[in-house]
Protein backbone atom coordinates (compact mmCIF):
# COMPACT_ATOMS: atom_id res chain seq x y z
CA UNK A 1 0.00 0.00 0.00
CA UNK A 2 1.55 3.29 -1.09
CA UNK A 3 1.48 6.50 0.87
CA UNK A 4 -1.41 7.99 -1.11
CA UNK A 5 -3.62 4.94 -0.52
CA UNK A 6 -2.89 5.09 3.20
CA UNK A 7 -3.80 8.74 3.29
CA UNK A 8 -7.05 8.05 1.43
CA UNK A 9 -7.93 5.21 3.80
CA UNK A 10 -7.25 7.33 6.87
CA UNK A 11 -9.28 10.16 5.39
CA UNK A 12 -12.17 7.80 4.73
CA UNK A 13 -12.03 6.48 8.30
CA UNK A 14 -11.93 9.97 9.71
CA UNK A 15 -14.92 10.94 7.58
CA UNK A 16 -16.87 7.91 8.70
CA UNK A 17 -15.92 8.59 12.31
CA UNK A 18 -17.07 12.19 11.95
CA UNK A 19 -20.33 10.98 10.45
CA UNK A 20 -20.88 8.50 13.29
CA UNK A 21 -20.00 11.18 15.82
CA UNK A 22 -22.50 13.57 14.26
CA UNK A 23 -25.20 10.88 14.22
CA UNK A 24 -24.42 10.01 17.83
CA UNK A 25 -24.63 13.66 18.84
CA UNK A 26 -27.96 14.00 17.04
CA UNK A 27 -29.36 10.90 18.74
CA UNK A 28 -28.15 12.18 22.11
CA UNK A 29 -29.78 15.53 21.39
CA UNK A 30 -33.06 13.81 20.46
CA UNK A 31 -33.02 11.77 23.67
CA UNK A 32 -32.18 14.86 25.71
CA UNK A 33 -35.00 16.86 24.14
CA UNK A 34 -37.44 13.99 24.71
CA UNK A 35 -36.40 13.78 28.37
CA UNK A 36 -36.84 17.54 28.80
CA UNK A 37 -40.23 17.44 27.06
CA UNK A 38 -41.42 14.66 29.39
CA UNK A 39 -40.32 16.66 32.44
CA UNK A 40 -42.03 19.81 31.14
CA UNK A 41 -45.27 17.96 30.30
CA UNK A 42 -45.26 16.23 33.69
CA UNK A 43 -44.81 19.50 35.55
CA UNK A 44 -47.37 21.21 33.33
CA UNK A 45 -49.99 18.52 34.00
CA UNK A 46 -49.20 18.54 37.70
CA UNK A 47 -49.37 22.35 37.83
CA UNK A 48 -52.72 22.47 36.05
CA UNK A 49 -54.12 19.83 38.41
CA UNK A 50 -52.92 21.69 41.52
CA UNK A 51 -54.15 25.05 40.24
CA UNK A 52 -57.59 23.76 39.26
CA UNK A 53 -57.96 21.77 42.49
CA UNK A 54 -57.07 24.78 44.62
CA UNK A 55 -59.66 26.90 42.85
CA UNK A 56 -62.43 24.32 42.94
CA UNK A 57 -61.81 23.29 46.59
CA UNK A 58 -63.93 20.18 46.04
CA UNK A 59 -62.66 16.80 47.30
CA UNK A 60 -64.72 14.91 44.72
CA UNK A 61 -63.31 17.01 41.88
CA UNK A 62 -59.79 16.61 43.26
CA UNK A 63 -60.10 12.82 42.98
CA UNK A 64 -61.11 13.05 39.35
CA UNK A 65 -58.35 15.58 38.62
CA UNK A 66 -55.74 13.24 40.11
CA UNK A 67 -57.03 10.32 38.05
CA UNK A 68 -57.02 12.33 34.81
CA UNK A 69 -53.55 13.66 35.60
CA UNK A 70 -52.20 10.12 35.92
CA UNK A 71 -53.70 9.12 32.58
CA UNK A 72 -52.43 12.34 30.99
CA UNK A 73 -48.87 11.64 32.12
CA UNK A 74 -49.13 8.08 30.82
CA UNK A 75 -50.40 9.15 27.38
CA UNK A 76 -47.80 11.92 27.06
CA UNK A 77 -44.98 9.49 27.86
CA UNK A 78 -46.26 7.01 25.26
CA UNK A 79 -46.58 9.65 22.53
CA UNK A 80 -43.19 11.25 23.24
CA UNK A 81 -41.52 7.83 23.36
CA UNK A 82 -43.05 6.84 20.02
CA UNK A 83 -41.90 10.06 18.33
CA UNK A 84 -38.43 9.65 19.84
CA UNK A 85 -38.07 6.11 18.46
CA UNK A 86 -39.11 7.26 15.00
CA UNK A 87 -36.57 10.13 15.01
CA UNK A 88 -33.76 7.89 16.26
CA UNK A 89 -34.47 5.33 13.53
CA UNK A 90 -34.37 8.12 10.93
CA UNK A 91 -30.95 9.23 12.19
CA UNK A 92 -29.70 5.65 11.89
CA UNK A 93 -30.74 5.60 8.25
CA UNK A 94 -33.71 3.35 8.72
CA UNK A 95 -36.60 4.32 6.46
CA UNK A 96 -39.62 5.00 8.64
CA UNK A 97 -42.27 4.90 5.89
CA UNK A 98 -42.02 1.14 5.19
CA UNK A 99 -41.99 0.46 8.92
CA UNK A 100 -45.15 2.50 9.41
CA UNK A 101 -46.80 0.73 6.48
CA UNK A 102 -45.81 -2.66 7.79
CA UNK A 103 -46.90 -1.63 11.27
CA UNK A 104 -50.30 -0.77 9.87
CA UNK A 105 -50.68 -4.19 8.30
CA UNK A 106 -49.34 -5.95 11.38
CA UNK A 107 -51.52 -3.79 13.60
CA UNK A 108 -54.57 -4.79 11.58
CA UNK A 109 -53.68 -8.46 11.92
CA UNK A 110 -52.88 -8.15 15.61
CA UNK A 111 -56.07 -6.19 16.15
CA UNK A 112 -58.19 -9.21 15.32
CA UNK A 113 -56.25 -11.29 17.83
CA UNK A 114 -56.09 -8.58 20.49
CA UNK A 115 -59.70 -7.53 20.57
CA UNK A 116 -59.76 -7.87 24.36
CA UNK A 117 -56.89 -5.38 24.65
CA UNK A 118 -58.69 -2.93 22.37
CA UNK A 119 -61.84 -3.42 24.45
CA UNK A 120 -59.84 -2.65 27.60
CA UNK A 121 -58.67 0.68 26.17
CA UNK A 122 -62.10 1.69 24.86
CA UNK A 123 -63.83 0.82 28.12
CA UNK A 124 -61.14 2.58 30.14
CA UNK A 125 -61.55 5.71 28.04
CA UNK A 126 -65.28 5.88 28.73
CA UNK A 127 -64.77 5.09 32.44
CA UNK A 128 -62.60 8.20 32.67
CA UNK A 129 -64.72 10.31 30.34
CA UNK A 130 -67.94 9.59 32.23
CA UNK A 131 -66.25 9.90 35.63
CA UNK A 132 -67.52 6.52 36.84
CA UNK A 133 -64.44 5.63 38.88
CA UNK A 134 -61.85 7.80 40.59
CA UNK A 135 -58.78 7.14 42.64
CA UNK A 136 -59.75 6.55 46.28
CA UNK A 137 -63.30 5.33 45.56
CA UNK A 138 -64.55 2.08 47.04
CA UNK A 139 -66.10 0.15 44.16
CA UNK A 140 -67.22 -3.27 43.05
CA UNK A 141 -66.16 -4.14 39.51
CA UNK A 142 -65.64 -7.46 37.79
CA UNK A 143 -66.69 -9.38 40.88
CA UNK A 144 -64.07 -7.69 43.08
CA UNK A 145 -64.53 -5.06 45.78
CA UNK A 146 -61.90 -2.67 47.10
CA UNK A 147 -60.41 0.81 47.12
CA UNK A 148 -59.27 2.14 43.76
CA UNK A 149 -55.52 2.71 43.92
CA UNK A 150 -54.92 3.23 40.22
CA UNK A 151 -56.97 3.44 37.05
CA UNK A 152 -55.48 3.35 33.56
CA UNK A 153 -56.82 2.83 30.08
CA UNK A 154 -56.13 -0.90 30.46
CA UNK A 155 -57.01 -1.90 34.03
CA UNK A 156 -58.33 -0.83 37.42
CA UNK A 157 -56.16 -1.63 40.45
CA UNK A 158 -58.10 -2.39 43.66
CA UNK A 159 -56.94 -3.17 47.19
CA UNK A 160 -59.42 -5.07 49.36
CA UNK A 161 -59.87 -5.10 53.15
CA UNK A 162 -57.33 -7.90 53.56
CA UNK A 163 -54.71 -5.90 51.68
CA UNK A 164 -54.79 -8.04 48.54
CA UNK A 165 -54.39 -6.20 45.24
CA UNK A 166 -56.75 -6.99 42.35
CA UNK A 167 -56.04 -5.99 38.74
CA UNK A 168 -59.34 -5.91 36.85
CA UNK A 169 -59.07 -5.47 33.04
CA UNK A 170 -61.40 -2.73 31.87
CA UNK A 171 -62.85 -5.01 29.22
CA UNK A 172 -64.27 -7.27 31.96
CA UNK A 173 -66.13 -4.40 33.61
CA UNK A 174 -69.80 -4.47 32.68
CA UNK A 175 -71.25 -2.92 35.83
CA UNK A 176 -69.70 -0.41 38.22
CA UNK A 177 -70.97 -0.20 41.81
CA UNK A 178 -69.46 2.91 43.39
CA UNK A 179 -70.12 2.90 47.15
CA UNK A 180 -68.51 6.26 47.91
CA UNK A 181 -70.03 8.66 45.41
CA UNK A 182 -71.49 11.68 47.21
CA UNK A 183 -72.67 9.89 50.34
CA UNK A 184 -73.17 6.41 51.75
CA UNK A 185 -75.87 4.76 53.84
CA UNK A 186 -75.13 2.60 56.84
CA UNK A 187 -77.88 -0.01 56.43
CA UNK A 188 -79.07 -2.18 59.34
CA UNK A 189 -81.34 -5.17 59.73
CA UNK A 190 -82.08 -5.36 63.45
CA UNK A 191 -83.63 -8.61 64.72
CA UNK A 192 -85.66 -8.70 67.94
CA UNK A 193 -87.80 -11.37 69.58
CA UNK A 194 -91.48 -11.73 68.68
CA UNK A 195 -92.51 -10.88 72.23
CA UNK A 196 -90.95 -7.42 72.12
CA UNK A 197 -92.91 -4.19 71.63
CA UNK A 198 -91.83 -2.94 68.21
CA UNK A 199 -92.59 0.71 68.99
CA UNK A 200 -90.46 0.50 72.13
CA UNK A 201 -87.63 -1.09 70.16
CA UNK A 202 -87.76 1.66 67.53
CA UNK A 203 -87.68 4.32 70.22
CA UNK A 204 -84.50 2.81 71.68
CA UNK A 205 -82.96 2.64 68.21
CA UNK A 206 -83.64 6.34 67.62
CA UNK A 207 -82.20 7.29 71.02
CA UNK A 208 -78.98 5.44 70.33
CA UNK A 209 -78.67 7.03 66.87
CA UNK A 210 -79.29 10.54 68.26
CA UNK A 211 -76.67 10.06 70.98
CA UNK A 212 -74.18 8.81 68.42
CA UNK A 213 -74.73 11.78 66.12
CA UNK A 214 -74.41 14.23 69.03
CA UNK A 215 -70.84 13.16 69.74
CA UNK A 216 -68.19 15.42 68.14
CA UNK A 217 -66.20 12.46 66.78
CA UNK A 218 -69.21 11.26 64.76
CA UNK A 219 -71.02 14.56 64.08
CA UNK A 220 -68.98 15.22 60.94
CA UNK A 221 -69.47 11.68 59.65
CA UNK A 222 -73.28 11.51 59.92
CA UNK A 223 -75.49 13.61 57.65
CA UNK A 224 -78.98 12.62 58.82
CA UNK A 225 -81.08 11.08 61.56
CA UNK A 226 -81.93 7.40 61.72
CA UNK A 227 -84.38 6.52 58.96
CA UNK A 228 -86.48 3.50 59.97
CA UNK A 229 -88.23 1.84 57.06
CA UNK A 230 -90.22 -0.42 59.43
CA UNK A 231 -90.69 -4.14 59.89
CA UNK A 232 -89.05 -5.70 56.87
CA UNK A 233 -89.90 -9.37 57.39
CA UNK A 234 -90.62 -12.16 59.87
CA UNK A 235 -87.77 -14.59 60.18
CA UNK A 236 -87.92 -17.98 61.87
CA UNK A 237 -87.09 -16.59 65.30
CA UNK A 238 -86.96 -12.80 64.91
CA UNK A 239 -88.78 -9.74 63.67
CA UNK A 240 -86.45 -7.84 61.34
CA UNK A 241 -86.52 -4.02 61.44
CA UNK A 242 -84.77 -2.32 58.52
CA UNK A 243 -83.23 1.13 58.90
CA UNK A 244 -80.36 3.30 57.69
CA UNK A 245 -78.21 6.30 58.56
CA UNK A 246 -76.96 8.68 55.86
CA UNK A 247 -73.22 9.26 56.23
CA UNK A 248 -70.35 11.04 54.55
CA UNK A 249 -68.83 8.95 51.78
CA UNK A 250 -66.52 6.17 53.05
CA UNK A 251 -67.67 6.71 56.66
CA UNK A 252 -70.73 4.44 56.61
CA UNK A 253 -68.84 1.33 57.68
CA UNK A 254 -67.30 2.91 60.79
CA UNK A 255 -70.65 4.42 61.76
CA UNK A 256 -72.37 1.07 61.30
CA UNK A 257 -69.94 -0.76 63.57
CA UNK A 258 -70.21 1.82 66.33
CA UNK A 259 -74.00 1.98 66.14
CA UNK A 260 -74.37 -1.80 66.39
CA UNK A 261 -72.02 -1.83 69.37
CA UNK A 262 -74.04 0.82 71.22
CA UNK A 263 -77.38 -0.68 70.24
CA UNK A 264 -76.35 -4.04 71.71
CA UNK A 265 -75.53 -2.34 75.02
CA UNK A 266 -78.84 -0.42 74.95
CA UNK A 267 -80.85 -3.60 74.25
CA UNK A 268 -79.12 -5.36 77.15
CA UNK A 269 -79.89 -2.44 79.45
CA UNK A 270 -83.57 -2.32 78.43
CA UNK A 271 -83.97 -6.10 78.53
CA UNK A 272 -84.77 -6.33 74.81
CA UNK A 273 -84.06 -9.80 73.52
CA UNK A 274 -81.82 -10.29 70.50
CA UNK A 275 -83.02 -13.76 69.52
CA UNK A 276 -81.15 -16.74 68.25
CA UNK A 277 -82.67 -19.64 66.29
CA UNK A 278 -85.13 -21.79 68.30
CA UNK A 279 -85.88 -25.45 67.62
CA UNK A 280 -89.19 -27.12 68.52
CA UNK A 281 -88.98 -30.91 68.80
CA UNK A 282 -92.11 -32.79 67.66
CA UNK A 283 -92.54 -36.42 68.65
CA UNK A 284 -95.34 -37.13 66.16
CA UNK A 285 -98.88 -38.52 66.60
CA UNK A 286 -100.48 -41.92 66.42
CA UNK A 287 -103.50 -42.77 64.24
CA UNK A 288 -105.91 -41.54 66.91
CA UNK A 289 -104.29 -38.12 66.97
CA UNK A 290 -102.62 -38.60 70.33
CA UNK A 291 -99.07 -37.49 70.79
CA UNK A 292 -96.96 -39.81 72.88
CA UNK A 293 -95.13 -38.37 75.82
CA UNK A 294 -91.76 -37.07 74.82
CA UNK A 295 -89.17 -38.71 77.06
CA UNK A 296 -87.07 -36.18 78.92
CA UNK A 297 -84.31 -37.23 81.25
CA UNK A 298 -82.25 -34.92 83.37
CA UNK A 299 -78.59 -35.74 83.40
CA UNK A 300 -76.51 -35.31 86.49
CA UNK A 301 -74.03 -32.52 86.42
CA UNK A 302 -70.45 -33.71 85.91
CA UNK A 303 -68.20 -33.63 88.92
Amino acid sequence: MNQQSLIDTLTKWVGEFDTLAIIGMRIAAILLVAWVVLIILGRLIRGVRVRVSSRMNDPEFNKRAETLARVGRYLSSVIVSLITVILVLSELGVSVAPILGAAGVVGLAVGFGAQSLVKDFVTGFFLLLENQIRQGDVVQVGGHTGTVEQITLRFVQLRDYEGSVHYVPNGQITTVINMTRGFGNAVFEIGVAYREDIDEVMAVMRQVASALRAEPSFAERIEGDLDIAGVDRWDDSAVIIRCRIRCVAQQQWGVKREYLKRLKAAFDEQGIEIPFPHITLYAGQDRLGKAPAFPVQQLAAPN
